[in-house]
């Protein structure tokens, strides 16, 4: 069985710098004609300036004859200006501007410790056009883990909506029945991002004959209920829902430690693991809508007119992956994924 999709895009992707940048971005110009980029570096990207820059090292680490596009956004601290909003408009190469509430996941710490700091560049947002990507759990060590996406929508995020109702709003990686019900009920302005592994496990996976740190990503993985409730949304064909890996890359030891890093890598089969999920679900026919026009539509920019193929065969993922002078451990590693890449993106 083969299966041809429009060429898709990845709405929430980390590529990281230098040479994990090197060892990581084939994967995702294999498969995907544009990426959101995450701008938390160290130090994060910030202006307008850091992301050009950015972009130019992407583009210069691409494989030869990839046509890729990396799709740059800013990092959201309590020092963001509207004048910095408005160049990054301006520029054409910024396409989003990401909230992190400060100290929420990996190299969050300069992210908005109030959301009152940061309204001047929400209305910049707004005025511009430019959409805002969240990060949506709250940080209070006093909500439990598995309730700070709730707890976000109730403290942050539905205030915001409501606030500034032409800004355009990406709740990313949404991982509950709240989340998903949230976007249906804010109306067309707001959509949301689902990962793989989101789709595919559910917190048992953490635990599975022992402690399993590579299944370990912020938001982390919620219910069994959860998991359908984002199935249904992912394979429902409602056009605000929408592709978006959030992979991740960790070297192996910064994963298995102490204190691991969150985050998951799906780059490398990032594709197929959604088509195992929207089969699962009986909804491979749905598939190429969320993975490749939704998000192209909510963004405002063109769908792609090259496809990818994609086969139904077994094969197995490797341990894992060279990162520099370490190992990348990837989702799914060692064990088999049912759907493989038959042409690369453009053939």
């Amino acid at each position: 069985m083969r299966l041809t999709l429009r060429r898709p895009d990845d709405w929430h992707l980390h590529l990281r710098d230098g040479a994990a940048l090197a060892a990581v971005l084939a994967h995702t110009a294999a498969r995907f004609g544009r990426a959101i980029v995450m701008p938390n570096l160290k130090p994060p990207v910030t202006t307008t300036e850091l992301a050009a820059a950015y972009r130019q090292r992407i583009l210069a680490a691409l494989p030869a004859g990839a046509a890729f596009a990396p799709l740059m956004t800013l990092y959201l601290t309590d020092n963001t200006s509207a004048a910095e909003i408005a160049r990054a408009r301006a520029s054409g190469i910024v396409h989003a501007v990401k909230y992190y509430p400060a100290g929420a996941t990996t190299h969050s710490d300069s992210g908005v410790t109030a959301i009152g700091k940061v309204e001047g560049a929400l209305a910049a947002l707004e005025e511009h056009d430019l959409p805002l990507l969240v990060h949506g759990e709250v940080t209070d060590p006093s909500v439990d883990v598995f309730d700070r996406e709730a707890a976000f929508i109730e403290r942050v995020l539905g205030a915001i909506v409501r606030r500034y109702p032409r800004l355009r709003v990406v709740f990313e990686h949404i991982t509950t029945r709240e989340g998903v019900a949230f976007v249906r009920g804010a109306g067309p302005r707001v959509a949301a991002t689902i990962t793989p592994q989101h789709l595919l496990l559910n917190r048992n996976a953490l635990f599975e004959g022992g402690l399993r740190p590579h299944h370990y990503c912020l938001p982390v993985l919620k219910r069994e209920a959860h998991r359908q409730a984002l199935i249904e949304a992912a394979t429902g064909g409602e056009p605000r829902f929408f592709l978006g890996t959030d992979s991740a890359p960790h070297a192996r030891h910064a994963k298995e430690a102490a204190c691991g890093c969150a985050g998951v890598y799906s780059a490398h089969a990032a594709i197929e693991l959604y088509a195992e999920a929207f089969e699962r679900a009986g909804r491979l026919d749905r598939l190429e809508a969320f993975a490749s026009v939704h998000g192209a539509d909510f963004y405002r920019l063109p769908r792609n007119t090259d496809s990818i193929t994609l086969e139904r065969s077994s094969w197995t993922v490797p341990d894992g992956y060279p990162f520099g002078g370490d190992v990348l451990v990837p989702f799914r590693a060692g064990a088999a994924i049912g759907w493989r890449l038959a042409t690369p993106a453009g053939s």
